[in-house]
């Protein structure tokens, strides 16, 4: 079992800031951020396999988010700037200790999940 804890999140004005942090109780092979916003789907945010470092974002958030890792502190983080009302949701983490190839934002890849931290974007 792996336990994911996320901290980070609050209100912010649109254009402004924030960094998600999630800590894992152990090493994980891949782990990823999703979101979902009131409804709609969850909906994959960027990934990162811990291993070689490789990361892939949505076409929604790429060249604004930036996704890493502190593998010391088996914690990966995610850096979302110009942020706009569109990001408001909550963002979950999600690892886990295998990857079997496919896309990497389907759910059913990831075997642990977070409680999630809530991201409000005000206009």
């Amino acid at each position: 079992q792996v336990q994911l804890v996320e901290s980070g999140g609050g209100s912010v004005q649109a254009g402004g800031s924030l960094r998600l942090s999630c800590v894992a109780s152990k090493f994980t092979t891949v782990m990823a951020w999703f979101r979902q916003a009131p409804g709609k789907e969850r909906e994959g945010v960027a990934v990162i396999f811990r291993g070689s470092g490789s990361t892939y974002y949505a076409n929604s958030v790429k060249g604004r988010f930036t996704i890493s890792q502190d593998n010391a502190k088996n914690t990966m983080y995610l850096q979302m700037n110009t942020l706009n009302a569109e990001d408001t949701a909550m963002y979950y983490c999600a690892a886990d200790e295998r990857w079997y190839g496919g896309s990497w934002n389907a759910r059913a890849h990831y075997s642990y999940w977070g409680q999630g931290t809530q991201v409000t974007v005000s206009s």
